[in-house]
């Protein structure tokens, strides 16, 4: 890829489900998936724009999926925080494995494992051409971590939030189960809420909207499929004022 290449978002906050991380496993992290990751991420890191992460815990734990089997609801979310922890870290040392210069950011303090998140520090290792990795969610119970990639999209001064998913963007319905679903190309935050389509849980959602943050859904399995939106495709789904 050329390196004179031109980027529309000069900083990027990229969403990623835990899912994704699961690849072909019913459990756990699949190797091959932090590895895709990566190069996908390097791919735009080449050309110059800057790249928060933020992870999910689909994979691993998922608080709400641990309360319904009679966890208690806030420690079902701390083992969810934690595992984002969990997959952060490994995307970290896949990133080193790839010579790209990253750091685990967590909104809780976990010392001699990864750094305490504070937004000046962040946007300062952004602007040195770092990966920041934002682990633990929000540090908080009950909030996804779609709110965390909100939430650190707006402090870090993030152009655009891209989650990355398993899907090509937004439908009217789940893809998988009907095949007379529609894709939506465009969207605005009025559409999302009219229509009560599930981009995002509504407090993250509400959060980007207050805030003119757009936000763009695609499919991070489809090879460079990043790349393709920082340079300006109209890749997936994008909502806006």
């Amino acid at each position: 890829m050329s390196t004179n290449t031109k980027f529309i978002y000069p900083r990027i906050l990229l969403k990623i489900s835990g899912e994704v991380l699961q690849g072909v496993n019913k459990f756990g992290i699949d190797i091959n998936s932090l590895k895709k990751i990566a190069k996908e991420i390097k791919l735009v890191l080449n050309l110059g724009v800057q790249v928060g992460l933020v992870i999910g815990s689909g994979n691993l734990f998922r608080g709400s999926t641990l309360s319904k089997i009679g966890i208690n609801r806030i420690a079902s979310d701390h083992i969810g925080i934690l595992s984002t922890i969990i997959n952060s870290l490994a995307m970290h040392d896949i990133m080193h494995y790839y010579s790209i210069r990253s750091y685990v950011m967590s909104a809780i303090p976990i010392n001699g494992i990864c750094e305490a998140y504070t937004y000046k520090r962040a946007i300062k290792l952004l602007s040195g051409n770092c990966v920041v990795i934002f682990a633990a969610g929000i540090g908080n119970p009950l909030f996804t971590t779609d709110s965390a990639a909100c939430l650190r999209g707006i402090e870090t001064q993030s152009d655009i939030i891209l989650k990355g998913t398993k899907v090509d963007g937004v439908y009217s319905k789940d893809p998988k189960k009907y095949s007379h679903a529609i894709f939506y190309k465009k969207l605005t935050y009025k559409d999302v809420l009219k229509k009560e389509l599930k981009v995002m849980d509504l407090s993250a959602f509400s959060l980007a909207r207050d805030h003119n943050l757009p936000i763009r859904i695609f499919n991070i399995n489809k090879p460079q499929s990043l790349y393709r939106i920082v340079t300006g495709y109209d890749e997936g789904t994008i909502i806006t004022v």
